[in-house]
């Protein structure tokens, strides 16, 4: 069976695609989980191997790289980078479906990762062949990348890169994240945020203590949430001295474009159960927030020993992740982070930068990609799409522009409604056709 994504051809199968979909989506790749992780790596490769590439799955600490390449009629190479970790599914009972087995309901595909992750490397997979059963060839080169460690920071990704920089030259980078206007269509960036990732740590007793000693003796919690509100408030400013000093608002230009471009404000608050953003954020200030600042999440807070009784614990850590904007390096915000606590009197506290992260990168120039890709997203939404230079994600794009010199940008696929980290993760199928088609349009026209 097939369909046309839109009215040009070539055609994308997809009776192919939900059965690559279904293979994927079956094999759980849970960060951290290596046995699964290299099955799934396996898959990947097979399916690259599949379009007469020449793959390489590299293997690291982490989880193995897969890097397929084929050249094309055009000198011109296309770098495609995907990942294939996913998030762990939680509680199954919240499922509709069992997150390991692709479900179809209402033109949609349910499962883990098939929104984000494996979803958006199936689509290029089968665009790619069907390119090459339209053509026999490739208008162009391709390298397709899939990494299994995305969603711990990419831990070994730049030494993968490092070891196989021949196979990997290209003079353009795309990677699939990001989101959608008010009318559906995805968002094309010409960068992205980069990511710092730190664990907080207070050790404060040999073992725990009875609860009444709280009287005389300091709970690592409570030390370890003064010093998480003195780095970020209610007013969610980020308090770390120096923090913004190489932050670049948008400019004039950028601002007009901003006030011109929206988002389903109302399709969100509705879909992730939410009143109102932060500080009453609508409109062009809700979307400068998101590509203009960086940002400090709180990701979880634990102590040790866990138990349900009443006890002072022995120790309390605190995982944070940094979003950092262009200018602002990883290294260097950890050296701002260390100071400031030093300084608000937190010796106490260790900060500990755990492995992966990467700056942040933005592509400028004539040969902008993400103004070409816009331009070719015309074939398929019947206009133009709209660029933004960053989205509120982080994807290691700026470590092929610094070691391959590649020209970098991103699009969306899923949308606010797609619950990537949550149960029902979904992704409509005229999303991964148009998903596919834009490559197919891109490589035609690089």
């Amino acid at each position: 069976m097939e369909i046309r994504a839109v009215s040009a051809p070539p055609l994308i199968a997809i009776d192919r695609l939900r059965k690559s979909l279904r293979l994927l989506c079956g094999q759980p790749s849970h960060p951290g989980q290596r046995a699964d992780l290299v099955a799934t790596s396996d898959l990947v490769a097979t399916l690259l191997r599949s379009l007469r590439m020449q793959v390489a799955v590299v293997p690291t600490e982490s989880a193995p790289v897969v890097i397929g390449r084929r050249s094309g009629r055009a000198p011109t190479t296309l770098l495609l980078y995907h990942h294939y970790d996913v998030a762990p599914p939680g509680p199954w009972r919240a499922w509709s479906h069992e997150p390991y087995q692709l479900a179809e309901r209402d033109d949609a595909f349910y499962g883990r990762g098939v929104a984000h992750g494996k979803g958006p490397l199936v689509a290029h997979i089968e665009a790619l062949y069907a390119l090459l059963q339209a053509e026999g060839e490739l208008p162009c080169g391709v390298v397709v990348v899939a990494e299994g460690a995305a969603l711990l920071g990419s831990l070994n990704l730049a030494s993968a890169i490092d070891e196989r920089r021949e196979l990997l030259a290209a003079e353009y980078c795309l990677g699939s994240v990001g989101d959608r206007d008010a009318e559906g269509r995805p968002f094309c960036y010409s960068g992205s945020k980069g990511m710092l990732q730190v664990r907080l740590s207070v050790r404060g007793l040999a073992y725990p203590l009875a609860s009444g000693l709280a009287t005389s003796v300091r709970n690592p919690i409570w030390r370890l949430i003064s010093a998480l509100t003195n780095i970020k408030g209610d007013d969610e400013d980020i308090k770390i001295s120096g923090f913004y000093d190489a932050v670049e608002g948008p400019t004039r230009e950028e601002n007009v474009q901003l006030r011109q471009l929206s988002l389903d404000e109302r399709g969100r608050h509705l879909a992730w159960q939410t009143r109102e953003f932060l500080f009453g954020l609508r409109g062009a200030a809700l979307l400068r927030a998101e590509v203009t600042l960086p940002t400090c999440n709180l990701s979880a807070i634990s102590s040790e020993p866990t138990s349900d009784l009443p006890t002072l614990p022995a120790s309390a850590s605190a995982l944070l992740e940094f979003q950092l904007v262009p200018n602002q390096q990883p290294a260097a915000i950890l050296e701002l982070l260390r100071e400031y606590l030093h300084m608000q009197g937190f010796e106490d506290v260790l900060v500990e930068p755990l492995l992966g992260g990467y700056p942040p990168v933005r592509s400028v120039g004539d040969q902008l990609l993400a103004a070409q890709l816009a331009t070719v997203g015309a074939a398929v939404y019947d206009q133009p799409l709209s660029v933004l230079q960053l989205g509120p994600f982080a994807q290691p794009l700026s470590l092929f522009a610094s070691a391959l010199g590649s020209s970098v940008a991103a699009i969306g696929l899923a949308d606010y409604t797609s619950a990537i980290r949550g149960p029902d993760e979904h992704i409509e199928l005229d999303h991964l056709l148009r998903h596919g088609q834009i490559l197919i349009e891109l490589m035609k026209h690089l």
